[in-house]
């Protein structure tokens, strides 16, 4: 299907001087689509040049258009010498291929180049003209939309979801084919950024088509890694989910604040193949209820280029799912109620691989085997627990010169067989499991496996909810805490930290070394979640992440959780504290004293968290005698005899104390730092998962907060403990931080809590934390100040005048950087002159505060006053939501790649200078590229690639960043849909 491509350069503002002599700038624009460039006039003598060039035309295939990226290069021109690079922009055209997407890109780009930064800003408008043929042997997948939330995206409802699609490309690094003498560090890195560009671009084309294969035109819970692999390569991967999915109409979409997807059955009533996903019944009145005999099909036709996402009744595309994989994996993280039948607990696998040069980047079959290996491993694990499914599935990898650690890990589940293709796994209606369907409060929590059998030794109770079937002690996942889950009280982050000393090594005795930590690594990782879960009183971990970094010299692990108490498992027993030398009257004292803090620290707790279940045993025992019926389903069990129950029910109150015991200095080593973390302050909650557990009465304040510390070890003469306080102490100093940051907002959450580690170079760690903090709505009247900046210093309360634009190619103004900056920093002062005097007011919402006349339609995005420039400000999160608003389009999926690099490290203020300018440059630059698609925020945002790499004797230092998330349009809440010319630009 070719198509063509039109381009058109307006205007540049705010350029650098380039010419001394004169303090100006001759510019010109170079714009470039595969091999053909134009070129416009040159704009002699001038910092903000006007070209309003020609539309300069490039006819291309449909295979280049979702490869490439254009190219938008500005220069200086020199009559005598080479011309001057000042910039480059790479605009994604991918999100103009859908039929429902923008019609155009049009807007301010930051010029951005890779050792001076940001260097003013090009107007640019972008549009795409695709031309339908019946072509079935394209190479494009044009069509098929792409989301990094890891649920149904919330204004569409998911009528087939097929399963797991994976695939990754390869290709030398340019940074390493260099010859030093000749290298410039522009040109490395500009060739860089466009290879990584042009793979990500095969990328997304690749993964399309086997969503096509499957008759999907959506991939959900799309990640996407750069695996840089030094002088071996570079892989660029991506996995994800295949759904068919059906866009809701305005009067059908549901509301946010269920924080659920929406599951639709297919409206196709002909004969045909099973489908592989049958879909949930939803509550719209649109849609029709779910029937289970009746079976949902597509049937072939040739109209299987058409871009329409919205499926046509019996006219889309279907092929036979036979290679539809038996044991399917989903990276979705949330799901409707029903979906979850049994969790069985997480699974994990992870592989120590010497890597060996790329020869042929045609052929990436070595690292194809190395993944397809870890995944059979995750199976094999999901079907000892009795499972058939793994959700929330994630992969990841940590590179040290010639070794790499592949990891993955997931959830074994049990899903509703009803939903699943017929055949497709070895699980029916027969099983006991589903005679009668468990309450949905608690039936995730019931066990999978054969309790004669169990993979592993647990302690297993009868459920305290249904009193029906076995529940687990504790229960780790890596999915987020379903919403119909029964919780008593509120959740917390709960996190696990550990380095670990290796000898330098290289090659076979390197990756050996690792291979031998490894395990060990781990199990004291699940060793310290479990005591911290324990000491909180609580019996279940979600959206658990595990992290391992190789370094040269140590390993690091961390493990973020977030802790719940499940009301459907049993109440976690005590930490009993044991020693081996029971003679010895100062030992013993010592371990009174630790029991003693345990117990104060427990019982804290359980007031902080408002853990405080109901006492099962007098509920059963002073309940009156229930009916025969009743009676049959209490005492109910597959495998005991009624006496074996009986007995079980009068023995609830016995809880088993967890025992840890001090027979070494690490043991002593582990239960200090159990007992000396940092208590969370007043008035501030923190999770890892989307929503807070417990607490549900959100306003709409949202800021999102990115910080990274890098730490030098000086001293050579480091131990296992001494390395673990200093990285124990670098990531609650992070923490502290967001505390510090936040205190004027309290009470507040920090939410989507991500931390990433990483040993980027010999004896430097390297935290990363982002996290959105939403404003608690639990008291009456809360302090909080405005989070809108305004003009106006003397104004106390400042409001925004938000309007949605209505123009259908109004360019956005985004002002100067510079400017920007230094306004801002000149507001902040003056904001915090006046709240040291005292001018505060107490505000109870977001709200209250900017109130607009009814019937106007709000959107998200701001246009706000800076000394007469106009800002628009584009809100970001690595929530899925906006709590308080409506996502009423999704634009297309953003995934950008950055590098800078630095030789005058000392007077860019540093490391911390250097990389959080670098940060806020990234924010700019991907607030523009939304913002030219007519957007208002950024969803599921995450920054999943974030290299540091420092020299400090030559006063260099080099960082690359890699970003993604979806480009959305929002309403409030309480707003109608916008017109269509404002929705889309």
């Amino acid at each position: 299907m070719p198509g063509k491509l039109k381009a058109k350069i307006v205007a540049g503002r705010h350029l650098p001087v380039m010419d001394r002599a004169s303090d100006l700038t001759d510019a010109f624009v170079e714009v470039k689509f595969g091999n053909t460039t134009f070129k416009t006039d040159v704009c002699h003598k001038s910092l903000n040049p006007q070209w309003n060039s020609e539309w300069f035309k490039f006819e291309v295939d449909d295979e280049d258009l979702q490869d490439e990226p254009l190219q938008v290069t500005v220069l200086d021109h020199d009559t005598y010498s080479a011309n001057d690079a000042i910039g480059k922009v790479y605009i994604d055209i991918d999100p103009l291929l859908c039929s429902e997407a923008a019609s155009v890109i049009s807007g301010w780009f930051p010029i951005y180049d890779t050792i001076h930064g940001i260097r003013g800003e090009i107007n640019v408008l972008v549009k795409v003209e695709l031309f339908n043929d019946l072509n079935r042997f394209r190479q494009s997948s044009c069509g098929v939309k792409f989301f990094c939330t890891a649920s149904i995206p919330r204004c569409y409802r998911a009528v087939l979801v097929h399963g797991f699609v994976e695939e990754l490309v390869v290709n030398e690094d340019p940074e390493y084919q260099w010859i030093d003498r000749i290298r410039t560090p522009r040109a490395s890195n500009e060739a860089r950024q466009r290879l990584i560009s042009l793979m990500s671009g095969e990328l997304q084309r690749k993964i399309g088509l086997k969503v096509l294969e499957m008759g999907g035109n959506a991939v959900v819970g799309y990640l996407q890694c750069f695996d840089l692999e030094g002088e071996s390569g570079l892989v660029v991967r991506a996995i994800g989910t295949a759904c068919t999915l059906d866009k809701l109409s305005s009067g059908s979409a549901p509301n946010t604040n269920t924080h659920m997807p929406v599951f639709g059955e297919d409206m196709t009533s002909t004969s045909g193949p099973p489908t592989p996903f049958r879909a949930l019944p939803t509550t719209s009145s649109s849609l029709p209820p779910f029937s289970p005999s009746k079976p949902c099909s597509r049937q072939s036709s040739s109209s299987d280029t058409d871009l329409s996402l919205t499926p046509k009744t019996g006219k889309n595309t279907w092929v036979p799912f036979s290679h539809l994989q038996e044991f399917p994996f989903f990276t979705l993280t949330s799901f409707p109620p029903g979906f979850l039948v049994h969790v069985g607990g997480v699974v994990s696998a992870r592989s120590v691989k010497l890597l060996d040069r790329i020869h042929n980047p045609d052929e990436p079959e070595t690292r194809d085997a190395w993944w397809e290996e870890i995944r059979q491993e995750i199976k094999s694990h999901g079907k000892a627990l009795g499972c058939h499914a793994v959700v929330g599935y994630s992969e990841s990898t940590s590179i040290c010169e010639e070794v790499c650690i592949l990891s993955a890990s997931g959830t074994a589940a049990i899903l509703n067989p009803r939903y699943m293709r017929e055949g497709c796994l070895d699980i029916g209606i027969t099983d006991h499991r589903f005679e009668e369907p468990s309450p949905p409060s608690c039936g995730f929590c019931h066990i999978p496996y054969d309790e004669l059998n169990m993979p592993f030794p647990a302690q297993l109770t009868y459920c305290y909810l249904c009193r029906r079937q076995k529940v687990p002690d504790v229960l780790f996942t890596t999915i987020n805490l379903p919403a119909e889950a029964a919780v008593t009280g509120k959740g917390c982050l709960i996190q696990a930290r550990l380095c670990r000393l290796k000898k330098k090594a290289q090659g076979e005795v390197n990756a050996t070394a690792i291979s031998n930590l490894l395990p060990f690594m781990e199990y004291e990782l699940h060793t310290q979640l479990m005591n911290k879960l324990k000491l909180r009183s609580m019996n279940a971990l979600f959206g658990l992440h595990i992290q391992i970094s190789v370094g040269e010299n140590m390993l690091l692990g961390l493990a973020s959780a977030t802790g719940v108490y499940l009301a459907a498992l049993p109440p976690p027993g005590g930490i009993q504290i044991a020693g081996k030398t029971p003679g010895d009257l100062s030992a013993e004292h010592h371990i009174l004293t630790i029991q003693k803090r345990i117990n104060d620290t427990i019982a804290k707790n359980k007031e902080l968290y408002q853990i405080n279940p109901p006492e099962l045993t007098e509920e059963v025992l002073g309940s009156p005698v229930p009916d025969s019926r009743q009676r049959s389903r209490l005492f109910r069990s597959h495998s005991e005899s009624s006496d074996e129950v009986s007995e079980l029910d009068l023995s609830h109150g016995k809880k088993d104390a967890f025992v840890l015991e001090i027979d070494d200095t690490d043991a002593v080593e582990d239960i200090h730092s159990l007992l000396t973390d940092a208590p969370t302050p007043t008035g501030f909650y923190s999770c890892n998962t989307e929503i807070m557990p417990g607490i549900y009465n959100w306003t709409s304040g949202v800021q999102m907060f990115t910080s990274v510390r890098v730490f030098r070890l000086s001293n050579a003469n480091l131990t296992n403990q001494g390395l673990n306080k200093i990285f124990t102490d670098l990531c609650e100093n992070l923490l502290k931080s967001f505390y510090f940051k936040l205190r004027s907002m309290i009470p507040c959450c920090l939410c989507q809590l991500n931390f990433t580690v990483a040993v980027p170079e010999e004896e430097l760690i390297q935290v990363g934390g982002f996290r959105t903090s939403l404003v608690c709505n639990e008291t009456e009247e809360q302090l909080q100040f405005p989070l809108e900046l305004c003009a106006d210093p003397s104004s106390a309360n400042c409001q925004p005048a938000s309007k949605a634009s209505g123009k259908n190619s109004a360019s956005v103004d985004y002002g100067s950087f510079a400017d920007r900056c230094s306004t801002w920093l000149e507001l902040l002062r003056l904001k915090a002159h006046t709240i040291r005097r005292g001018s505060v007011k107490t505000i109870s919402s977001l709200e209250r505060s900017s109130p607009l006349p009814e019937g106007r339609s709000r959107s998200l995005r701001s246009n706000r006053s800076f000394g007469g420039i106009s800002v628009t400000v584009v809100k970001m999160t690595p929530l899925s939501f906006l709590p308080g608003t409506r996502i009423i389009k999704y634009l297309g999926i953003i995934n950008m790649f950055f590098i800078r690099e630095t030789t005058s490290l000392r007077e860019e203020g540093g490391v911390s200078g250097f990389l959080h300018t670098f940060i806020a440059e990234v924010f700019s630059m991907v607030r523009a590229h939304v913002a030219a698609l007519g957007g208002n925020a950024v969803v599921s945002y995450s920054m999943k690639e974030c290299m540091l790499m420092e020299n400090p004797n030559k006063n260099q230092a080099q960082c690359l960043i890699n970003v993604s998330g979806d480009a959305v349009i929002c309403v409030r809440e309480t707003d109608q849909e916008p017109t269509p010319s404002t929705a889309s630009i």
